[in-house]
C-alpha cells in the first residue's frame, strides 16, 4: 500500500505523530512531506503552493491514501495536482483554528478557519485527537458559517459530523515501560513518602500554557507553606511571556529543573520521580505532555476546562474560574494539597492511562487505512473492469 503523509506545519506533536505511525506500519510504503513550523500565515496559506509546484514529481505518483494534517490547505492541493482528486483523504486534527486562543498580538482574520473548514470538507474521513477538538470545530464552523451574508450551503456542519471520529495521538511505548535503571545522581531518584512533594509543570513555555496562573497557584502554595520541589519542563520560545523569568527568581529556592530536558532520557526520569503533574493550560486540545506524565506515575492536578474534563475524573481537576486567576489558584492549591496528603498518607496511584497507547490505538489506525484506501482499490478495479468489459464487447 503506497500512501502519501503530509504535515503542512510540523510542529513537535504533528512531528511526534507522524514518526510514530510510520514506525507502526513499516509495511506501508510511506512518502512524507513536511513544511517547518514557522511563519504561520503563510504555511498555511502557501503549503499547497509550495508543494504542487515545488513537489510536483512525487505528488502526481499513484497512492492508495493521502493522510494529512488539519494545516494542509487539501482543496487547493488537490486543485493544483489533479491527480490527487481521485485518491482518498484522511485528515488528522491536532487542533483547530475555531478553538485556538489569540494572544491579541495577531491581526484578526478568519482565513485560518475558512481553510480548516475547506480541508475537512474534502476529506473523507476527519480524525480528531479529542471528542473537545471535535466539538469545538463543528460547533466553530456553525457559528461561523450563520455569520456569512448569503449563499451558504445548508448542512455543512452535520456533514463534517458524519466524517468525524475520535483517534487520540497515541503515547510512544516508552511511557509504559519500566526504565533500566534512573542515575542515582538524579535529585529525584529514590522514594519519596516523606519528603517535600515534587510538582512536575511541562508544556510550551507560550501565554496559552498559563504562566500566570502557574505563578498564583506556587505563590498560593507558598503563603499555605506546601513544602514542594518543582521542575518546571518544556521547551522554550525566543518570545517568552515575562512570568518564567518572574518564577525562576521569585521561586528559585523551589525550582530543581528549569527549562528543557537535554535527553529524553532526563525528561522521563524527571516524570518517573514526579509526584504531582499540574496544569495551568487555557487551551489543550489533547494533553500529550499530562498524559505522558500520568503515564510515568503523576498524579494530574488539572484545571477543569478544554478537553481534560474528558481525560480525568472530577478528583483531579480544580475549578475554572475564568479571569479570576487569584480564585483558580486557591482551587487549585486545595486540589494539589489535598492529592499530596493522599500521596503521603494512603500511598496512592496515578489513574491509568494505557487507553492512549499504541498498544489500544493501532487497531483502530489499521482498520481506518485499510477502510479508506481498500475502498479505493475496489473503486480502481470496479473501474479498470468496466473499461475492459467495454472493450470486449465493442471488439
Amino acid at each position: 500500500m503506497r500512501i502519501l503523509l503530509l504535515s503542512a506545519y510540523d510542529a513537535a506533536s504533528h512531528r511526534h505523530w507522524r514518526r510514530g505511525l510510520t514506525a507502526r506500519f513499516p509495511e506501508f510504503d510511506w512518502t512524507v512531506l513536511t513544511l517547518p513550523a514557522r511563519y504561520f500565515a503563510w504555511r498555511v496559506r502557501g503549503n499547497s503552493l509550495s508543494w504542487a509546484f515545488g513537489e510536483r514529481d512525487t505528488l502526481s505518483r499513484r497512492y492508495d491514501l493521502v493522510i494529512a494534517t488539519s494545516m494542509t490547505d487539501l482543496s487547493a492541493l488537490r486543485g493544483l495536482v489533479p491527480s490527487l482528486t481521485s485518491t482518498p483523504t484522511l485528515v488528522y486534527f491536532h487542533e483547530n483554528q475555531f478553538a485556538y486562543p489569540s494572544s491579541g498580538r495577531e491581526k484578526s482574520s478568519v482565513e485560518p478557519q475558512i481553510l480548516n473548514l475547506y480541508t475537512a470538507l474534502c476529506a473523507d474521513r476527519i480524525l480528531f485527537n479529542s471528542a473537545f477538538n471535535r466539538d469545538s470545530l463543528i460547533e466553530g464552523a456553525r457559528r461561523l458559517l450563520k455569520k456569512l451574508p448569503d449563499q451558504v450551503p445548508p448542512g455543512l456542519p452535520e456533514r463534517l459530523a458524519e466524517r468525524a471520529l475520535v483517534v487520540p495521538v497515541p503515547l510512544a511505548d516508552e511511557h509504559f515501560q519500566a526504565p533500566a535503571g534512573i542515575a542515582p545522581q538524579h535529585p529525584w531518584h529514590g522514594a519519596n513518602r516523606a519528603g517535600p512533594v515534587r510538582i512536575v509543570w511541562a508544556a510550551r513555555w507560550e501565554f496559552d500554557k498559563g504562566p500566570d496562573r502557574l505563578q498564583a497557584i506556587l505563590r498560593e502554595l507558598e503563603r499555605r507553606g506546601l513544602d514542594y520541589r518543582l521542575a518546571l519542563l518544556g521547551e522554550r520560545f525566543r518570545h517568552s511571556p515575562a512570568e518564567f523569568d518572574a518564577i525562576a527568581t521569585e521561586f528559585r529556592h523551589r525550582l530543581d529543573q528549569f527549562g528543557y530536558a537535554a535527553t529524553r532520557a532526563e525528561y522521563r526520569a524527571w516524570l518517573r520521580g514526579g509526584d504531582i503533574v499540574l496544569s495551568t493550560a487555557t487551551h489543550e486540545f489533547q494533553g500529550l505532555a499530562v498524559l505522558e506524565a500520568v503515564a510515568a506515575g503523576c498524579i494530574p492536578v488539572l484545571p477543569d476546562r478544554q478537553v481534560y474534563p474528558e481525560l480525568f475524573d472530577e478528583q483531579y481537576l480544580y475549578r475554572d474560574c475564568a479571569a479570576d486567576i487569584r480564585q483558580e489558584a486557591c482551587a487549585a492549591a486545595d486540589t494539589l494539597i489535598r492529592h499530596a496528603s493522599r500521596l503521603r498518607d494512603q500511598g496512592v496511584s496515578a489513574p491509568a492511562v494505557d487507553r492512549f497507547s499504541w498498544a489500544a490505538l493501532r487497531q483502530t489506525y489499521a482498520r481506518l487505512i485499510d477502510q479508506l484506501a481498500g475502498s479505493a482499490s475496489a473503486g480502481a478495479t470496479a473501474f479498470e473492469n468496466g473499461k475492459a468489459a467495454k472493450a470486449n464487447g465493442s471488439g
